[in-house]
């Protein structure tokens, strides 16, 4: 079980970038919104991020970098970040997961799970 104090929680929302598509050419762009909601006893910051992008042929690429978009927020407790970013695939469908690095003030560094979660065309899927 996860220590109370150290609880982030992450939810995500995705959309396909049809006029950054090229379907012809095997490009589908998809942006995605991130919220980072702190529901620990903490304030924590976002250190780095690790994600894992799987497009439909089972193709898979790892990112890793300080950060997201730039910053390393610091999310007081009960509160939330968010931000918006985007990845293209060469498939209509897809799935992205991964963690963030978090330290919270008083040094803990924990892990923020990044659920699995896809990436399609609308109309790709049944």
């Amino acid at each position: 079980m996860s220590d109370p104090r150290y609880q982030v929680d992450v939810s995500v929302v995705t959309h396909y970038l049809a006029d950054q598509s090229q379907p012809e050419h095997d490009r589908f762009a998809f942006a995605y919104t991130i919220t980072v909601q702190n529901n620990g006893e903490q304030p924590a910051r976002l250190m780095s991020r690790h994600w894992v992008i799987t497009d439909g042929d089972g193709h898979v690429e790892e990112v890793r970098g300080a950060g997201v978009v730039g910053q390393q927020p610091l999310i007081d407790a009960g509160k939330s970040h968010t931000y918006s970013s985007g990845t293209v695939m060469t498939t209509k469908v897809g799935t992205m997961q991964g963690s963030y690095a978090m330290v919270a003030s008083d040094g803990k560094h924990f892990e923020a799970i990044i659920k699995p979660f896809r990436l399609a065309v609308p109309g790709a899927l049944h």
